[in-house]
């Protein structure tokens, strides 16, 4: 089940702190940053069978196309697509269980993602299952 854990920000004299303090960081094994060279990017599908991800923009915003994979070998294209809009200003983690595909797209110049991810890299292609941007059609949800 796809989850939003929610986070807070403290602010002061001094500044201000972002933090997502329900987030269990226990089974996290690296991290990256995704910054898309343009607002028409879109990089996706990809999906992991049994890698689990967790997103937290770090600045801007993105869409986040979301399917669950009902066959590894060859899924249906009319999957039903749910769509984020996950932000900054939002303090919150999405996490994306194992056995489903991502599509991400900025909304505003300069987004920056951090990426999550419970495995390390030398599991990466034992795991990784790509299709064209173009193959899951079926968006039936949209949230903001």
């Amino acid at each position: 089940m796809i989850e939003k854990i929610q986070g807070g920000i403290a602010t002061d004299h001094r500044g201000s702190i972002r933090f997502v303090n329900d987030f269990d960081m226990s089974l996290v094994k690296r991290f990256y940053i995704i910054k898309n060279a343009d607002l028409e990017t879109v990089r996706g599908w990809r999906a992991h069978r049994i890698e689990q991800r967790w997103f937290y923009v770090l600045s801007g915003s993105f869409s986040v196309d979301l399917v669950q994979i009902d066959n590894w070998e060859a899924p249906s294209t009319d999957l039903a697509v749910e769509q984020e809009i996950i932000k900054a200003t939002d303090q919150q983690v999405l996490h994306v269980p194992v056995g489903y595909g991502t599509a991400f797209r900025a909304l505003e110049a300069n987004s920056e993602l951090l990426v999550f991810a419970d495995y390390g890299i030398d599991n990466a292609k034992n795991d990784d299952y790509t299709w064209p941007v173009d193959f899951f059609v079926n968006r039936v949800v949209t949230s903001d």
